[in-house]
């Protein structure tokens, strides 16, 4: 049984991998897409937030960087710019 890796930009969660799946932010309209098309689902606990679960074996490598990408620039975007600034952003 393993644990999980919790991944943060400016002391903000934008990723937690799991043994076989990783859940992350992302938009109110990639939420709906990844689970009505059954790629991905709620994420445990943060699911109103637009946060999805997604299985490593259900996408492309690329296409989950891609969306790793995408949850930190959303996460980033939240962060002062004073923050942005000092983590050179």
């Amino acid at each position: 049984m393993g644990g999980s890796d919790v991944y943060k930009v400016g002391g903000k969660v934008f990723a937690i991998a799991g043994d076989d799946s990783v859940s992350l932010k992302v938009t109110e309209i990639a939420f709906m897409v990844l689970i009505e098309s059954g790629v991905g689902r709620q994420a445990p606990y943060c699911a109103k937030c637009q946060w999805a679960a997604i299985n490593y074996n259900a996408v492309e490598d690329a296409d989950l960087i891609d969306r790793l990408a995408g949850a930190h620039s959303l996460i980033v975007g939240k962060l002062t710019k004073k923050l942005r600034a000092e983590l050179g952003l």
